[in-house]
């Protein structure tokens, strides 16, 4: 029988629609992990299920998500789509501002449950419609920079036949 990633997709985007953190972190493993790009990293379903309700819900809400084009491997337990998010700023800076953005998301499961969550897409869109001070913006941007800065997977393009690096 195969995986329906699908349905997967389906109960996750409802989940943070619906402000419900037990049931996004009920998707995950015990130490599943959701790795946030303005947020950070979660670990485990109580801290998983507090990123939904009080990090994403306590700065925004009005959200909208939809995947398109779900491709998953059922041999190496591994999906992705791209995506269409949207929600409105709760923040003081930019209370009341629609923010749209697309991007695509990586799911690493066992057992039909999440691993590992992961997402990709330009923070600098997202922001710009936020309308934030610009210094702001530079502080969070240069962050996911140096986020990405011991990636060993960044480490030969960083340093790329003698380049000064990041």
């Amino acid at each position: 029988m195969r995986f329906d990633f699908t349905d997967l997709l389906k109960r996750f985007t409802s989940a943070v629609e619906a402000a419900d953190g037990n049931a996004l972190a009920g998707l995950f493993t015990t130490n599943g992990s959701y790795d946030d790009t303005f947020y950070g990293a979660f670990h485990g379903h109580d801290a998983i299920a507090d990123m939904l309700e009080n990090r994403f819900w306590g700065d925004a809400e009005a959200f909208q998500w939809d995947m398109y084009e779900p491709v998953f491997d059922n041999t190496l337990n591994l999906g992705y789509a791209r995506w269409v998010f949207s929600y409105t700023s709760t923040m003081d800076d930019s209370r009341g501002r629609r923010v749209v953005f697309n991007g695509m998301s990586q799911f690493s499961l066992s057992n039909g449950l999440i691993v590992t969550y992961r997402e990709v897409f330009s923070a600098g869109l997202a922001l710009t419609q936020l309308d934030m001070d610009p210094a702001r913006v530079d502080t969070i941007l240069r962050r996911l920079v140096d986020k990405h800065k011991n990636d060993p997977e960044w480490g030969h393009h960083i340093d790329f036949r003698g380049s000064p690096g990041l």
